[in-house]
């Protein structure tokens, strides 16, 4: 995990990380370097020579002036903050002099630094030595360094980041290492580390079998073909205060999905390692809520299950009963998602203390990825204010997040000759219609947010600012800051 300090003093790191802009004037570029003070005419000279030209993601290396080596990166902050850190792999410390003209500023920096200093390299043997390590420390150069809340803002960036790995950690982990069992253990671990009691945490994981004589019929359906039974994990966090909001997190946790009896095609099917995304995400965002010590309590819940083919696997149309009562009719073994998230939805409610929201989390729809690409997750909802300040939160966060709506004219497709739902419905618009299907678990006093992060949770593509290929962390740090807001 990489180090994070901040300083305004003597500039102490062999590597100094310098923002770059393109400029109104054809071919121009500017160096932005905060609050550090540099000779830029001759830097300017040598960096048009080498073609620098300060677009996103861009990171041009020089030896020479006040350190060992210049990079020079295009920014916004948190993005050029990341690809430096990313492509400074294998270095003990760089010095990143942008320009953070206040605490967000610095907090932008500080985010972007830790959160591209990332590698997974747990599974590499004989080729383990050739590939380098993290980033292992990143001082912010700020005038602002010698603010309290500039130490803060860094400290906190350490634990988003350090919450953001394990999220990466675990989507990356292959399917074999990473069974429903297995996640419970790794969370239980990583509880521990997180203060586990003392902390105000608590963690209860359901087997099998009490699953299935509680009535999870949901998660117990998915699971039932497997080798590997399925499990329900749940960690709740209250804090020392007193009357305080809470909140329910429910995320997807589906450690691989062969698409059951309705198999998906080999092609892209090593991919779905990633269908616990957002297990993991709602699992971290409660263990970085507790460290950071807030003041609202969560309840966060994830259903866990391989959905696998085999002799014992749900068939298309046969009928389950989720936790709760309402019985559902499962046309498509493949749309197995909401089938475990229904269980723990309407489970999350159940207990005595009163919700003051709920936020499900879902690698849940391929539509999705038609309908907003890999980078862009969505939003569904009952509750239009509480969706417009998630929007507002992501977008401070530099999380990408658009919404969609709940069609009211598409639930009729979900309508079942045999239960009270199916849980296939219209093909067209499938990610507002398993929305609709959610919804149907929802009591309609309880604001909710449903987030379709199917497309920007696993990167199949190259890495781009602080976001390396494979697992990427998405919705963890919006949930972390919507706690902090409420």
């Amino acid at each position: 995990m990489t180090t994070l300090k901040i300083s305004d003093g003597l500039v102490k790191d062999d590597l100094l990380v310098v923002g770059l802009v393109s400029t109104n004037t054809k071919g121009g570029i500017a160096i932005e370097s905060g609050d550090l003070a540099l000779d830029s005419k001759s830097l300017l000279a040598s960096l048009l020579e080498m073609g620098a030209t300060g677009k996103a993601d861009e990171v041009t290396k020089m030896p020479g002036g006040p350190a060992r080596l210049m990079v020079f990166t295009g920014l916004g902050l948190r993005r050029a903050a990341g690809s430096a850190s990313r492509a400074l792999a294998g270095n003990s410390g760089a010095t990143f002099a942008l320009p953070t003209r206040d605490l967000a500023g610095v907090n932008a920096v500080a985010e972007g630094a830790a959160l591209g200093a990332y590698v997974f390299n747990d599974f590499r043997g004989s080729s383990k030595d050739s590939h380098k390590s993290a980033l292992k420390s990143a001082t912010i150069f700020s005038k602002l360094a010698g603010k309290s809340e500039a130490k803060e803002i860094t400290n906190r960036a350490s634990i988003i980041a350090k919450y953001t790995h394990l999220v990466r950690d675990l989507i990356n982990t292959p399917p074999s290492h990473l069974t429903p069992d297995s996640f419970t253990k790794k969370m239980a671990a990583s509880f521990k580390a997180a203060g586990g009691l003392k902390a105000g945490l608590k963690i209860t994981i359901w087997d099998e079998k009490q699953l299935k004589s509680q009535g999870f019929g949901g998660i117990i359906g998915v699971g039932q073909g497997s080798a590997n039974p399925p499990r329900l994990l749940h960690i709740s966090y209250t804090p020392k205060a007193k009357n305080v909001k809470r909140f329910a997190f429910v995320g997807k946790g589906i450690t691989f999905d062969t698409g059951g009896l309705n198999l998906k095609p080999g092609f892209g099917m090593e991919a779905m390692k990633c269908d616990m995304s957002g297990a993991a995400a709602v699992c971290a965002a409660t263990l970085a809520v507790a460290e950071l010590g807030l003041p609202v309590a969560i309840e966060c819940w994830a259903p866990l299950a391989e959905n696998m083919p085999s002799d014992t696997a749900t068939r298309p149309s046969d009928v389950i009963t989720i936790f709760g009562g309402k019985t559902v009719e499962v046309l498509n073994p493949d749309a197995e998602g909401r089938l475990v998230l229904a269980d723990a939805m309407v489970k999350a409610q159940s207990g005595k203390n009163k919700l003051d929201g709920m936020i499900d989390v879902a690698t849940l729809t391929g539509a999705q990825v038609v309908a907003l690409g890999t980078r862009t997750g969505a939003v569904m909802t009952n509750n239009q204010s509480f969706s417009d300040s998630f929007i507002a939160i992501a977008k401070e966060t530099g999380e990408q997040f658009w919404p969609m709506p709940l069609p009211v004219e598409l639930r009729a497709s979900l309508d079942s000759p045999v239960a009270d739902i199916a849980n296939r419905g219209d093909a067209n618009g499938g990610m507002m219609v398993a929305g609709l299907f959610l919804k149907e678990f929802v009591s309609d006093d309880l604001p909710w947010l449903h987030l379709d992060i199917a497309g920007p949770a696993f990167n199949e593509g190259k890495p781009h600012g602080y976001t390396p290929v494979g697992g990427t962390g998405v919705s963890m740090r919006s949930l972390v800051r919507l706690v902090e807001q409420a």
